[in-house]
């Protein structure tokens, strides 16, 4: 899909076709839609192919008049077993001589925000300040995840006490990979801000170099947060895999106590049912009841007054 954009007396608004300083958003094109960027718009093809690569990594590259920004996105996803999962997508910018083009291989919450407007102050005519203010927004929407990646960590870990099943661990598990897989993205981000910080690649005026310089802070800030999440909840994933294990531990020592417990009577009635008159008061047919219940009471009084810990 290919939509048109431009703004005009400071609201974005959606146009029918493409003109100079307007923002194209593509998203999943069809093959006709990827020859059209080619051909009628005269893309670079390498620069496109490359954004629609779910295994491209962040990186700043430039051809002729166009310059190709391709930087990592947040996405958060709920699986079929309602395992809450994050992840990272490319998204790839490619600027101009009079346009700015955002290519994505799916929809992306990123430029959904831009669309619906809740991104202030965007002026695609100024292409560098559009694509930094594209970049602030996705490094708030790593900021956003990342904070819902500890509220997550922190309802699972209460929900982990006591608690023998996997689906909890599990979840943690997908948030730790998450978040090495949001750390290493920042990185990659942060390399390819700090090359436009230079100004080779894209050329900065002084009210974008100060927009850049916040994004960067940005960007430090959730790297930093990454790091952190990440350590606390490595901690808790082996701590609370040790709980687990000892939950279950304590479940075999009950049930091995109560087995211990129930054997005590067969074994007393199978010794009596072998008709010999060599055991004490074998005559008696109310003995093997009365022995059975005397060593049961015993054998149970031993084993639930010692407490495993």
């Amino acid at each position: 899909m290919v939509s048109y954009y431009k703004t005009v007396a400071n609201r974005l608004i959606e146009i029918d076709s493409i003109i100079n300083g307007c923002w194209v958003s593509v998203v999943d094109p069809t093959a006709q839609e990827r020859k059209m960027l080619i051909e009628e718009y005269g893309l670079d093809s390498d620069f496109l192919k490359s954004s629609l690569d779910e295994e491209e990594s962040s990186r700043v590259e430039q051809e002729e008049k166009q310059t190709l920004i391709i930087v990592d996105t947040a996405v958060s996803e709920v699986q079929k077993d309602d395992t809450l999962i994050f992840y990272t997508m490319p998204l790839g910018i490619i600027i101009t001589e009079h346009h700015v083009f955002t290519i994505s291989l799916r929809e992306n919450k990123v430029i959904d925000d831009v669309v619906n407007g809740r991104v202030r102050n965007i002026q695609t005519q100024f292409r560098t300040q559009f694509v930094l203010r594209l970049m602030m927004n996705i490094t708030s929407s790593f900021l956003i995840y990342l904070k819902q990646i500890d509220k997550t960590s922190s309802v699972m870990q209460r929900k982990l006490h006591g608690a023998m099943k996997n689906h909890e661990l599990i979840q943690m598990l997908e948030l730790e990979k998450s978040l090495i897989y949001f750390s290493t993205s920042l990185k990659s981000n942060d390399v390819t801000m700090n090359k436009i910080l230079r100004g080779r690649v894209v050329k900065l005026y002084e009210e974008d170099q100060d927009l850049l310089e916040d994004v960067l802070i940005e960007l430090k800030q959730a790297q930093e947060m990454a790091s952190i999440y990440s350590s606390i909840l490595s901690g808790v994933v082996d701590a609370f895999g040790s709980v687990i294990s000892n939950n279950l531990n304590i479940v075999m020592w009950n049930l091995t106590r109560i087995t211990i417990i129930l054997a005590i009577p067969t074994m007393v009635f199978s010794f009596y049912g072998m008709n010999t008159l060599d055991l004490p008061f074998a005559e008696h047919t109310w003995a093997p009841t009365l022995i059975s219940l005397i060593a049961t009471l015993l054998v149970a009084l031993i084993l639930f007054k010692y407490k495993k810990k």
